[in-house]
């Protein structure tokens, strides 16, 4: 039978409300596993450059521990039913995926998918680089759930949107307009308090300061 503290063990810890910014609970991976953003995080002027996900309180060997658990224990084929009891647990409105880290293969993405199906009173928000992870899956007849918000980042900063997802977000410097909604975590202490944007479907493209 299948317990919280065994589905914590099955999904490698399982999810976290640490992460003060956000409204609910996050899940997270190792920035340094990002297959886009590893590369991008070498470019000047993208919008991983500087990556807030590998550097401060990310340097703790627990934070690390946690990331390499979580990390092998995608490939569980318990990990869906897992997930599922821990986010309906402990989460109740709004849930956050990869507040470090990205989609590591299509099937991780179908995963996440089954996830959100499985948790239908809950709004998900899952933030991506994969635009390649992304299209595949979608060619390959993957269906989004309607309480999964999955934005596509920019790649630049102060750079324009993808096209090839209904959702998106971008990254805009102080001196730049943003495109489509601002977030305002930068005049709320760098926190969400009552804003639900990036979860709102209605919202095409978030445009975040660069910090």
């Amino acid at each position: 039978m299948l317990t919280l503290k065994k589905a914590k063990r099955l999904t490698g810890g399982g999810i976290s409300n640490l992460n003060k910014k956000m409204p609910g609970y996050t899940y997270g991976l190792s920035a340094h596993r990002c297959r886009t953003g590893a590369k991008l995080v070498k470019i000047p002027g993208s919008t991983c450059s500087g990556c807030y996900a590998l550097k401060a309180n990310y340097f703790w060997p627990s934070v690390k521990l946690g990331h390499r658990r979580r990390l092998r224990s995608i490939n569980n084929k318990t990990w869906v039913p897992a997930m599922i009891m821990l986010i309906n647990h402990y989460e109740k409105d709004y849930f956050r995926w990869h507040d470090s880290g990205d989609i590591q293969t299509v099937d991780h993405l179908a995963k996440i998918c089954a996830v959100a199906e499985g948790t239908p009173s809950i709004k998900h928000w899952l933030p991506t680089r994969e635009t390649g992870l992304l299209k595949e899956f979608k060619e390959a007849g993957g269906a989004i759930p309607s309480n999964l918000v999955v934005r596509l980042s920019a790649t630049m900063v102060n750079g324009a949107p993808g096209k090839s997802h209904e959702h998106s977000s971008t990254v805009h410097t102080k001196d730049a307009a943003p495109i489509g909604e601002a977030c305002n975590a930068s005049k709320q202490g760098g926190r969400c308090l009552a804003c639900r944007s990036c979860w709102n479907s209605d919202i095409r493209n978030i445009s975040y300061e660069k910090h």
